[in-house]
């Protein structure tokens, strides 16, 4: 590589930086150093740069969603054993995984004796809307 376009290429990774552009800059980097990608037409390189600048965004509100919710154990729907005795319906968790209750404003009590796992399945559905792009808090009462 020339000097000129080295530079230009530092340059480029440094503006993106610079722009707040992070997962555009992390892909130009990797971009950059495979030489894979030289079969790749420009819409395609420019493409798998925006994808990326996408995911890393996407990535970060997450991040600040569940951080922001402060859900005191990490569960997720996917890995609720519908299986154990709870008296759970499977139809029923399935729309509370949907989320719709939450767009029509209704509220979810889950009761049932100790150590049947009622924190960790509300804590299952607060990662699951923080996934939906919804803002969650956990709060523990009585």
């Amino acid at each position: 590589m020339s000097g000129r376009r080295k530079k230009l290429t530092h340059l480029t990774h440094e503006r993106l930086a610079a722009l707040g552009l992070t997962g555009m800059a992390k892909a130009f980097e990797e971009q950059r150093r495979s030489p894979d990608l030289d079969a790749l037409s420009f819409e395609e390189r420019i493409g798998l740069l925006v994808d990326r600048e996408a995911a890393e965004r996407d990535t970060k509100r997450l991040t600040t969603r569940l951080k922001f919710a402060a859900l005191r154990q990490s569960a997720c729907v996917e890995d609720v054993d519908l299986r154990t005795p709870r008296g759970i319906d499977r139809a029923v968790f399935a729309r509370l995984v949907n989320g719709d209750w939450i767009n029509r404003h209704e509220n979810l009590l889950v009761t049932g004796a100790t150590g049947l796992g009622k924190s960790w399945i509300a804590c299952a559905l607060g990662h699951k809307a923080c996934r939906d792009n919804r803002s969650v808090l956990c709060g523990r009462y009585g």
